[in-house]
């Protein structure tokens, strides 16, 4: 049974549906590979125990009857601590919520619970999703599957964590401006960030109402697909049959491409020359107006989260990790006017950007353009934190901005992932693209 633990979803879901799984074998396999976790308090905020075992049993039933809901049914799966959870504490890594208890699931919870999935618990993260390190002093820092000494990228740090030290099936995550993305390339997962607007938010603690989404943590795009599915009560897209012959990539230049630690940039490399071996035509690209869009940043996502939380913030300041309560801060020196101007640009620079890439499969850059930066200098040297959260969401901020989908996979090198960004609402697109990939990178 030890070997469900590194299984991917899908795997899980064929032994279920062979009859060759039990739901609820698999789940109690999983709950107590978590309860003897050593760093189980550091990944988990909670574990539910009695829930996940009432839908296994629902699970085991279904399954002998022939009437699974999908293929993920009695899969076990774990939760940002940001999605409401009916009569479960929900405090979205900050003591600002502490002993938040919803009273009803997020939509997309009860969703996902609809087609199946057994919910193991709720994963530790960054301080209100506003950071992209993972490193969290006020609750707890999850740890990188390559050593204590590393961030686990952020702010879906616990949920990256629960699939790489093979604590849940799959993760489900929030990504603002990278923060599933960024976990999923440090902890050497797959990683899917949906177009904004696509999936409910709806019972999920907000940071930017405009730029935040859903997406999955896993160990294959098989599985990220289909967790695709069940978030939106479907089966997900079908990826047989796909292929890199004829796919024509763009290599973006602009941003994504400087400063680039040397073993990103030999990873990014080789990973070109893969997908060139497998049949992909890839295309250098500029699109200077890149440049202009990320440089409002700052207005576009400090203004809205500041927006949105100072007054329970500036309630009790003193509870929050000095770095994110500036961050918040810095929000507060934009104007109305100034925040609305802003939109009015960056609607301009997407339009530019959708002609730019148009008649490309995706395009590519690296997932981000540092590797794990060290944990404890994190905690004691501001420059050093600030300079690592920007450079760690640089590439992946391209796609929140652009109002894309995209995808992170691993390259087979530790923490250095290739990013495709896809169209906005082309998912379906992009997961095809992807698993093509997957198979050209392995």
């Amino acid at each position: 049974m030890q070997e469900w633990l590194t299984q991917t979803a899908a795997d899980l879901g064929r032994g279920i549906e062979a009859g060759e799984i039990c739901p609820v074998a698999l789940t109690r396999t999983y709950l107590e590979a978590i309860d003897a976790h050593p760093k189980r308090d550091r990944i988990y905020t909670i574990v539910t125990h009695d829930r996940a075992l009432a839908e296994a049993e629902a699970a085991k039933l279904r399954a002998a009857q022939g009437q699974r809901l999908s293929l993920l049914d009695g899969v076990p799966i774990s939760w940002k601590d940001l999605f409401d959870s009916a009569d479960i504490t929900t405090e979205a890594g900050s003591n600002l919520l502490a002993e938040r208890v919803p009273e009803r699931d997020a939509l997309v919870l009860q969703t996902a619970t609809s087609m199946g999935a057994v919910c193991l618990g709720k994963t530790h993260m960054s301080e209100l999703a506003f950071s992209g390190l993972g490193l969290n002093p006020v609750k707890a820092t999850p740890p990188c599957i390559h050593g204590d000494q590393a961030a686990p990228g952020g702010s879906s740090s616990g949920a990256a964590a629960s699939v790489a030290f093979g604590l849940a099936a799959c993760a489900i995550g929030s990504d603002t401006g990278g923060s599933v993305r960024i976990p999923s390339a440090w902890n050497d997962l797959v990683g899917l960030k949906t177009t904004s607007g696509r999936i409910s938010l709806e019972g999920v603690v907000p940071l930017c109402l405009r730029f935040d989404t859903v997406g999955p943590l896993a160990r294959s795009v098989e599985d990220a697909a289909l967790c695709l599915g069940i978030l939106e009560g479907t089966h997900g897209p079908d990826l047989r049959g796909t292929t890199l012959e004829g796919r024509r990539f763009a290599d973006l230049r602009t941003v994504a491409q400087e400063d680039l630690a040397p073993e990103i940039a030999e990873a990014y490399s080789d990973a070109l020359n893969k997908l060139r071996a497998a049949g992909a035509d890839i295309v250098p690209l500029e699109v200077p107006v890149l440049k202009e869009a990320m440089s409002l940043s700052a207005i576009l996502f400090t203004a809205e989260a500041y927006g949105l939380w100072k007054d329970v913030i500036e309630a009790a300041p003193h509870m929050m990790f000095p770095e994110i309560l500036e961050r918040f801060r810095s929000g507060a020196g934009f104007s109305g006017p100034d925040y609305v101007a802003a939109w009015a640009k960056l609607e301009q620079y997407r339009m530019d950007w959708d002609l730019a890439t148009a008649g490309f499969d995706g395009v590519l850059c690296p997932t981000s353009p540092i590797l794990p930066p060290d944990v404890e200098r994190l905690q004691n040297d501001h420059d050093y934190y600030i300079h690592s959260n920007l450079m760690a969401l640089r590439n992946t901020r391209i796609g929140n901005l652009m109002g894309l989908c995209g995808l992170s996979l691993p390259t087979g090198v530790p923490s250095c992932g290739l990013q495709i960004l896809g169209q906005p609402d082309c998912e379906e697109a992009l997961l095809r693209v992807g698993a093509a990939v997957e198979r050209a990178l392995a």
